[in-house]
């Protein structure tokens, strides 16, 4: 099921993908549903905050009508960053799915692991590397296009 949920993660980071935005995806599951889908909108928006998880996380939590979602998943295509590993432990995520690392600005467990800090109030089971060469090769063209502009 992990990369059937991964692949749905993939859709979305191809939708921004298609837009010129950042190909990054993410959907939240729950009891074995999609119940919520993002990918970045930052530059559409112009919002630093329009983060794939971010708009995931608040799906989620309007089909819920609550802010937590502890017996959710999330699944995105690349290592979540500071804030986005912030709203995943604000939110009570029980399980992160990572396809794959971001060495430069992950806080899931590269630079940092906010997700399982012990200091903090809540940590979540985290998963790594599903459809990790998929979610790093949209990736790596995406930014080949941009540089080759």
């Amino acid at each position: 099921m992990k990369e059937y949920f991964m692949k749905e993660a993939l859709i979305e980071a191809k939708k921004a993908f298609e837009i010129g935005e950042v190909p990054i995806g993410a959907v939240i599951v729950r009891k074995n549903e999609i119940i919520a889908r993002g990918y970045n909108l930052r530059e559409t928006l112009k919002d630093p905050t329009a983060h794939a998880e971010i708009i995931a996380i608040k799906k989620a939590a309007q089909v819920l009508s609550s802010w937590r979602l502890t017996d959710c998943e999330l699944y995105v295509t690349i290592e979540p960053c500071a804030m986005c590993a912030g709203a995943i432990v604000l939110s009570r995520l029980n399980k992160l799915v990572i396809g794959a690392m971001d060495p430069k600005g992950g806080a899931a467990g590269s630079l940092y692991n906010i997700v399982n800090d012990e200091r903090l109030n809540h940590r979540a089971e985290v998963i790594y590397g599903i459809l990790e060469s998929e979610c790093s090769e949209i990736m790596k063209k995406f930014f080949r296009r941009l540089r080759g502009k």
